[in-house]
């Protein structure tokens, strides 16, 4: 199915973690109650600085192969008490999302982050885009990209920068998570800002 916006405004996805919301106080607290639950030294600081893959390339920083399935599933069982409440939005998320549909553009969801518990952020948070797709990292965000025909892709991430050039987006760049705007540059990013704040400045421009 292919999902359109106003003719000649593009549809514009957003990572979540670290580009719309800091959801490191909730992951942290998250990290924290589930080392304990499990009985396994965790580094939950470690863990949060390094947001943006999917949470088991984490996992097996501190588990072996074999118990990755079941440790997720521990994991996301906490999740919900424990991450939601503490996580913010990043300043300028909910104004970014309204620049696009101010110019009669859709605003789009594509994280890594397993789908249920992005919609739960999303919504304690207030911000409602048009779509929220999860479990999709790097090269696999251009597969939700080309579907619902984004032309730009925000995210904090070098994996978010692949993926837009997986799906032949443009790669914007927000330095409000683990990469600093040099990494993000020489990822290949198309455009760096230093937060959301500068989106709005830049999307009218960029729509001339």
């Amino acid at each position: 199915m292919s999902f359109m916006a106003t003719p000649g405004i593009p549809t514009v996805g957003f990572d979540l973690d670290m580009t719309l919301i800091d959801s490191r106080p909730g992951i942290k607290a998250t990290y924290q109650a589930f080392s304990a639950q499990v009985g396994v030294p965790i580094d939950a600081d470690l863990a949060v600085s390094r947001l943006g893959p999917p949470l088991e390339h984490e996992l097996a920083n501190w588990f072996p192969a074999a118990e990755i399935v079941e440790r997720v599933a521990q994991y996301r069982a906490l999740y919900p008490t424990y991450a939601i409440e503490p996580s913010l939005a990043l300043p300028g998320a909910r104004d970014a999302i309204q620049a696009v549909r101010e110019a009669g553009g859709r605003a789009i969801v594509v994280t890594a982050k397993n789908e249920p518990h992005a919609k739960l952020h999303l919504s304690h948070l207030g911000i409602d885009p048009d779509a929220v797709i999860g479990g999709l990292w790097a090269e696999g965000k251009a597969e939700a990209l080309r579907e619902h025909g984004a032309g730009v892709y925000v995210g904090d991430h070098t994996g978010d920068v692949r993926g837009a050039a997986h799906a032949g987006a443009l790669s914007v760049a927000v330095a409000t998570g683990p990469c600093d705007a040099t990494e993000l540059k020489a990822a290949g990013a198309d455009v760096v800002l230093t937060d959301l704040t500068e989106f709005r400045a830049w999307w009218e421009a960029y729509r001339g």
